[in-house]
C-alpha cells in the first residue's frame, strides 16, 4: 500500500502550469509542505520540506485557495522518479501526488497566523480572544437544531 498523510504549513504560493494537451488543458499545482517533527533533536531540523503535486480539480483549488503560510491536510501517494539535468547527471525525485487536500484551520487562525514564519519552531497554543472567534458559527436560538448531529 503507498498512502502518505501530512499536515503542515504551504513554504511559498504554489507553482501552477497548465498543460499543452490539446482543448483540454491540465492544471498541475506544485507546492511545498513545512511539516513539523513530533520529537526533536538538538541541532536537527524542525520541519521536513515535502514536495506536492496536485493535478485537474485539485491543482486549481490549490490555485485559488491556498497560499503561502497556510495550514493545510493532504493525503495521496509518494511517487519517485528520475531524470537527466543540463549537465547529464542523473537527479532523482521524491514527490506526494495528492489525492485529497483540505484547510487545517480555520479562516481566521490562518489570516492571525499569516506573518508567522513558515516552518514554526515550537507549536503554539492559541489563546481564546473574545473578538478571535473559534471559526465556527453560532447557530441563533431561534434555529430548530434538533435534526443537527452532536446536538447536546
Amino acid at each position: 500500500m503507498n498512502k502518505v498523510v501530512l499536515m503542515g504549513r504551504l513554504t511559498a504560493d504554489p507553482d501552477v502550469r497548465y498543460s499543452n494537451n490539446g482543448d483540454n488543458q491540465l492544471c498541475i499545482a506544485r507546492y511545498t509542505l513545512a511539516v513539523d517533527r513530533r520529537f526533536k533533536r538538538d541541532g536537527e531540523p524542525t520541519a521536513d520540506f515535502i514536495r506536492c503535486v496536485a493535478f485537474g480539480r485539485a491543482g486549481e483549488f490549490a490555485e485559488k485557495y491556498f497560499h503561502k503560510g497556510i495550514k493545510i491536510a493532504v493525503d495521496g501517494r509518494i511517487q519517485t522518479g528520475s531524470y537527466q539535468n543540463k549537465d547529464g547527471q542523473t537527479v532523482y525525485t521524491t514527490d506526494v501526488i495528492v489525492e485529497n487536500q483540505e484547510f487545517a484551520e480555520s479562516k481566521a487562525a490562518s489570516e492571525q497566523n499569516a506573518s508567522a514564519p513558515v516552518p514554526q519552531a515550537e507549536p503554539k497554543e492559541e489563546e481564546p480572544t473574545a473578538d478571535a472567534g473559534d471559526g465556527f458559527m453560532n447557530i441563533p436560538d431561534s434555529v430548530d437544531d434538533s435534526g443537527l448531529p452532536f446536538n447536546f
